[in-house]
């Protein structure tokens, strides 16, 4: 069974991007003020397929617009 990554690749779709901005903090809650990850994201990133780093980019991005 080929993965999602692998999939992507062959049809010639880019892996998704780190959101990573190079301004890693993490608050009290273990969020990165840069980039909006939890703490277990930013650890699982270079395990998770495209899907679920997808899923990680999109609650990161929720994140840093509810950010006061």
């Amino acid at each position: 069974m080929r993965s999602e990554a692998a999939a992507d690749s062959a049809l010639g779709e880019a892996p998704v991007a780190s959101p990573c901005r190079r301004r890693c903090c993490l608050n009290e809650a273990d969020r990165c003020l840069g980039c909006g990850r939890l703490l277990a994201e930013i650890l699982e990133w270079g395990n998770a397929d495209d899907g679920r780093r997808r899923a990680i980019r999109a609650l990161a991005e929720e994140r840093l617009m509810a950010a006061p």
